[in-house]
């Protein structure tokens, strides 16, 4: 027996589905996971020796590879000096700071410890500031596995095909609306009431593969949530420093009101923030009437390897070199698709992209969801067997890091070719 299949038994005697979060399982691709040992640079390798080139990242996080060094040397010095406080330190300032200057939206930011907090803390604000209960949220979008958000939510929970779950109460979706992605016309009748607290989105959508914001999309959310009074929160946990340096919001020049982010800021611990416009953040307690707390919010070592990969990413040449990969991976996986004669279609922004296994095109949930996820299997299960570690679910992104190096590009796109024709 291997040493992953065993790891993996005794897994599941202590641990529910023998996992700490449900799509590592593999389940969706009919395959068992494989237990990883150590990763370095664009690779990873598994408990029985097993290499592979990882285009997971820690799902987005490590955007600049396995153990940097850069990184690793940062954690290790604020290590020395201890690692949570549970009292303000001046890192935590440094952060929000280093993080209003690339994120100008943020004029004040409140730190956390996972996307999940971010996000519904966020949306308890906006209530709070607004005074309305009802939020919006699209179709196969996710933001976490709080009570409200697991509507109609993608990611895990679209992977393993529910719906919503169990556990959640009538009374904590009743005020979740859900509209279509990059449908604004439904959009413009749900605010319509001026009932509406929030409409939180991702900019780029990632938890139903990738897809991007059609033209136009993004400036009329902005517009209509404006004219309504409705905060709109951007979910940035994905797409923050992912797409570009100051996030989507960046790349597409639009100002939310408030933006959840977590993930590259916290340079591969566990961290997330959110914040926006000070006169909505000044309603969080001790100021005002909107609680939350975390005891490991701002702990040293997330502060200080989130400051030093975002000093790393400011560098010259950062964005345009992981523009240029994905653009590559991007491109070659969809030749090898149709070299295959295999229906397919290509989403990418940056350095972000989802290979659907349909003609496409892939603009919601809806056109995601008629991807053959059979298929998607037999491919993730033929390529991992060729040494590449691709996202186990077909609803997921694969995240191109600046570890990778074009040959290393060009050895998945041989791989895929292979795999595809088979």
């Amino acid at each position: 027996m291997q040493r992953s299949q065993s790891i993996f038994e005794r897994a599941r005697a202590v641990i529910p589905g023998g996992v700490n979060s449900p799509v590592r399982a593999c389940r969706s691709v009919g395959a068992d996971p494989v237990f990883i040992a150590s990763g370095r640079g664009s690779r990873v390798t598994d408990a029985d020796g097993n290499e592979y080139i990882d285009l997971i990242g820690s799902w987005g996080p490590l955007i600049l590879g396995h153990a940097h060094p850069e990184i690793l040397a940062t954690i290790a010095e604020v290590m020395a000096a201890g690692t949570t406080f549970g009292a303000p330190t001046e890192i935590e300032v440094k952060f929000a700071e280093a993080l209003r200057a690339a994120v100008p939206s943020m004029e004040m930011v409140r730190a956390v410890s996972s996307g999940t907090e971010a996000t519904m803390s966020a949306l308890r604000l906006a209530r709070g500031f607004t005074g309305r209960a009802r939020i919006i949220k699209v179709d196969g979008g996710y933001h976490g596995h709080a009570d409200c958000l697991l509507v109609a939510a993608g990611s895990g929970a679209a992977t393993l095909g529910i719906p919503g779950s169990a556990g959640v109460p009538d009374g904590a979706a009743r005020d979740t609306i859900v509209v279509p992605y990059n449908d604004l016309a439904s959009v413009e009748r749900a605010v319509a009431a001026d009932d509406v607290a929030a409409v939180i989105i991702e900019p780029v959508a990632g938890n139903m593969g990738l897809v991007a914001p059609a033209a136009g999309y993004l400036e009329g959310l902005r517009t209509l949530t404006a004219r309504h009074g409705t905060v709109l929160i951007f979910d940035e946990v994905m797409t923050g420093f992912r797409v570009a340096y100051g996030g989507a919001q960046a790349r597409y020049r639009i100002t939310p009101d408030l933006t959840t982010i977590g993930k590259i800021i916290g340079g591969g611990l566990p961290a997330a923030a959110f914040g926006g416009r000070a006169d909505i953040m000044q309603k969080l307690a001790p100021l005002g009437p909107v609680y939350q707390a975390g005891t490991l919010s701002g702990n040293p070592l997330a502060m200080a390897a989130g400051l030093k990969a975002m000093e790393i990413l400011a560098r010259p040449g950062s964005y345009e070199r992981l523009e240029q990969l994905g653009q590559r991976l991007g491109d070659g996986l969809a030749a090898a698709a149709r070299s295959a004669g295999v229906p397919a279609v290509m989403n990418r922004v940056g350095s972000m992209l989802t290979l659907f296994f349909c003609p496409g095109p892939v603009t919601d949930y809806a056109s995601a969801k008629t991807a053959d996820t059979t298929r998607f299997g037999a491919f993730f299960r033929n390529m991992r067997d060729r040494g590449v570690f691709l996202p186990p679910s077909q609803f997921e992104a694969m995240f191109v890091s600046l570890a990778h190096t074009d040959a290393e590009i060009d050895q998945i796109v041989d791989a895929a070719r292979t795999a595809l024709a088979d």
